[in-house]
């Protein structure tokens, strides 16, 4: 059996493997990466409170950047979620207007084949 080719008149196989996780395992997911990130975060404010108890100069900035950087990631990472399934939300405009006559083409409303080019009063002539 072929995996990755489909056979003629056939459907294509979906491998398990292709599947999305499911929406329960993708919130624990993002979840337990929040709760990571955020104790990274702590560990870099308490080495940078040690660094500053300690008179350790500028390099104090190092895990303290960390510390006021990586919440902002860790919430947008956690609110991140899944990808929309369908492009609806994301199609160009069509707009549906009707169909335009060119000048040359007889009218579909049918004047007895008349050239719609210009109006013609009664009794009135061209020569």
């Amino acid at each position: 059996m072929r995996v990755g080719h489909a056979s003629r008149g056939r459907a294509p196989v979906h491998i398990v493997t292709q599947a999305r996780r499911s929406l329960s395992d993708d919130i624990a997911y993002r979840q337990r990466r929040y709760l990571l990130m955020m104790g990274i975060r702590a560990g870099c404010f308490v080495i940078a409170v040690i660094m500053f108890i300690n008179h350790l100069g500028w390099l104090t900035a190092i895990p303290a950047v960390g510390a006021i950087v990586i919440p902002y990631f860790a919430v947008v990472f956690a609110n991140g979620g899944r990808e929309p399934n369908n492009v609806r939300g994301f199609m160009e405009y069509q707009p549906n207007l009707p169909t335009t006559r060119e000048p040359g083409e007889p009218s579909a409303q049918g004047n007895n084949g008349a050239n719609n080019r210009h109006a013609e009063w009664p009794g009135t002539s061209d020569n």
